[in-house]
């Protein structure tokens, strides 16, 4: 701990840190307000999940494309727009009744517009530290990003439930908009210029790191989905204990996370640290026909075996990318590994989803670990492909250009 003491030490750090957990915690809550709100004005589920079907459209497809504008425009200007943008949506979907498709168009508009402060954050990181910090800071963000997988859900199902949906939506806005003004005029924001990519959109998708981490991020995240799924289907909506089993997922990644950030990374940690999720969410297969609601425990142990992996192999994810590509590169690199997540979240909550209703939540956990241990077979069989950063800079490699000699 003494390393992460000295790390939010440094100038800035804290500030940004805190600055952008406030300014995308309303990504943890957003989806389950308007499912929420969606069912309540149509009194339908399936119109509700077409409606967070646009809004993730909208949100893999806007990721790579806001995060390079950042490039072209500058952080404040993208990031303010976006901001807005986003606020006004949510604010319609609020206040004005409408029809289904009416919803989805707004959806889609919300997911578009959803702000890249963790493009944005990632890319300053590398500019706030010396590079014997940079891989602790990947890590440290890593776990304390669970904070919002843990709280956020929580706080907007109470709202919801308690006060109306309504008032859950025009929350999400007021956090948005707070968080986000907090951070767009965070100096360190201000001082940080993302040069212009002198590269065609989506050619920095050809490196092989950034392929690598958007498969890598599609697999783990649709491991993390399709858990979800098998929590609920196994504990039921009526009690507390589907909240606890995934609150303990995510203190198991947020206690990995820490307790991992100091080992330095090499060409093997990825996969590592996938087995490790691989292993704990395959046990969970062999224990989930023996429960009922009221003995989640072995299932929580399970589950928090598994999420030990899963934020020490995310700060993988984001230092390999980091020492892999130009500084011009990596918002939009960001970008694209954030759409792979997405899409992996879309399609392990959909296929786990289709088990449970045909074999059951044991199926769903089987789902969740095939998509971990395809990740560390991808990780072992294309170990050449990751960058060993024992004892190496882990920040973006400078951009060049041509310097005029006088002859």
């Amino acid at each position: 701990m003494a390393g992460y003491r000295e790390l939010l030490r440094t100038s800035g750090v804290a500030r940004i840190i805190a600055a952008q957990l406030t300014a995308r915690f309303p990504n943890g809550m957003t989806s389950l307000a308007i499912l929420l709100h969606v069912e309540q004005q149509t009194g339908s589920y399936g119109a509700a999940g077409l409606v967070l079907a646009a809004a993730s459209i909208g949100q893999a497809t806007s990721g790579p494309v806001t995060s390079r504008w950042m490039g072209i425009w500058g952080i404040r200007r993208v990031l303010t727009l976006t901001t807005a943008v986003c606020a006004l949506t949510l604010l319609i979907l609020a206040l004005v009744p409408m029809g289904v498709v009416g919803y989805m168009v707004f959806g889609l508009f919300a997911g578009l517009s959803t702000p890249p402060v963790q493009s944005a954050a990632r890319t300053i990181y590398p500019k706030l530290v010396n590079a014997r910090q940079l891989t602790a800071l990947f890590s440290l963000d890593a776990s304390l990003q669970e904070i919002i997988w843990i709280l956020a859900p929580v706080v907007i199902t109470v709202v919801a439930i308690q006060v109306g949906t309504v008032p859950a939506l025009l929350l999400i806005v007021a956090i948005l908009v707070g968080g986000g003004a907090w951070f767009i005029l965070s100096p360190e924001v201000g001082r940080v210029r993302i040069p212009r990519s002198r590269r065609a959109f989506g050619t920095v998708l050809g490196k092989p790191v950034v392929l690598l981490g958007t498969v890598i991020g599609f697999l783990l995240i649709g491991a993390c989905a399709a858990v979800e799924a098998a929590v609920v289907a196994t504990f039921g909506h009526g009690g507390i204990e589907a909240g606890i089993v995934l609150a303990i997922f995510s203190v198991g990644s947020l206690a990995g996370g820490l307790a991992f950030g100091h080992i330095p990374m090499g060409s093997w940690a990825m996969a590592r640290r996938l087995t490790i999720v691989s292993v704990g969410l395959a046990a969970a297969v062999f224990f989930v026909d023996e429960l009922t609601p009221a003995t989640p425990w072995w299932v929580s142990a399970c589950l928090l075996l598994a999420g030990v992996g899963i934020a020490p192999a995310l700060a993988v994810l984001f230092a390999m990318t980091s020492a892999s590509v130009k500084f011009s590169e990596t918002a939009e690199a960001y970008g694209w590994i954030g759409t792979g997540q997405l899409i992996g979240a879309a399609l392990g909550s959909a296929i786990a989803g289709f088990l449970i209703d045909g074999v059951g939540a044991p199926g769903a956990y089987a789902a969740a670990a095939g998509f971990a241990i395809v990740g560390a077979l991808v990780a072992t069989l294309f170990v050449r492909g990751f960058p060993d950063l024992r004892g190496r800079d882990a920040s973006p490699i400078p951009d060049t250009e041509p310097v005029p000699l006088i002859t």
